[in-house]
C-alpha cells in the first residue's frame, strides 16, 4: 500500500498527509460513480418533462380525433392514456421526487461523508493529481489553475 504524496494542481485538491494511493483511487471511483448518478438524475428529469409534454399533447390528439369523426378512438385515448400513471400509482413527478429524496440523497451523503472522513473533505484529488502528471509545465493551455 503506497502512501507517497503525488503533487496536485493546487492546495485545495492536494491529498492530505497520510492518505494513500488506494484511498485516493477509491474516492476517485466513488466520485465517478456519483457523477454517473447525476447524469441519471438529469435523464429522469428529461423523461419527466417528455412524458408530461406527451400527455399534454394528447389533449390535441383527442380534439383532432373528435373533429375527424373518430369519437370511439378519442374516447379510448382520453380514458386510457390521458393522465395515466407511468408506474403503478406514480406520475413522473413522484418518481423523480422519490429518486431525489432516496437513492440520490443517500449517494450524495455517503460520497460527502467518505471524502470528509478519508480526505479532509477534499474533492477530485485523483483528477487533480492526474492533471498534474499529464500537463506540460510552461506550455500555454497547460496551466495548473486559472
Amino acid at each position: 500500500m503506497s502512501s507517497h504524496r503525488t503533487a496536485a494542481v493546487d492546495d485545495q485538491h492536494s491529498r492530505p498527509a497520510g492518505v494513500d494511493d488506494a484511498t485516493v483511487e477509491a474516492l476517485g471511483e466513488l466520485s465517478k460513480a456519483l457523477e454517473t448518478i447525476h447524469r441519471v438524475r438529469g435523464h429522469l428529469y428529461s423523461a419527466h418533462q417528455l412524458v408530461g409534454g406527451a400527455d399534454l399533447t394528447l389533449d390535441r390528439v383527442v380534439k383532432l380525433l373528435r373533429g375527424a369523426g373518430h369519437d370511439g378512438m378519442a374516447d379510448r385515448v382520453e380514458r386510457e392514456l390521458l393522465g395515466r400513471n407511468l408506474l403503478p400509482g406514480r406520475w413522473t413527478f413522484q418518481i423523480v421526487e422519490e429518486f431525489d429524496d432516496g437513492y440520490y440523497a443517500a449517494f450524495q451523503e455517503i460520497e460527502r461523508d467518505a471524502r470528509q472522513k478519508l480526505a479532509g473533505g477534499r474533492r477530485h484529488i485523483f483528477e487533480a493529481e492526474m492533471k498534474e502528471r499529464r500537463r506540460t509545465h510552461g506550455m500555454p493551455g497547460h496551466e495548473a489553475t486559472p
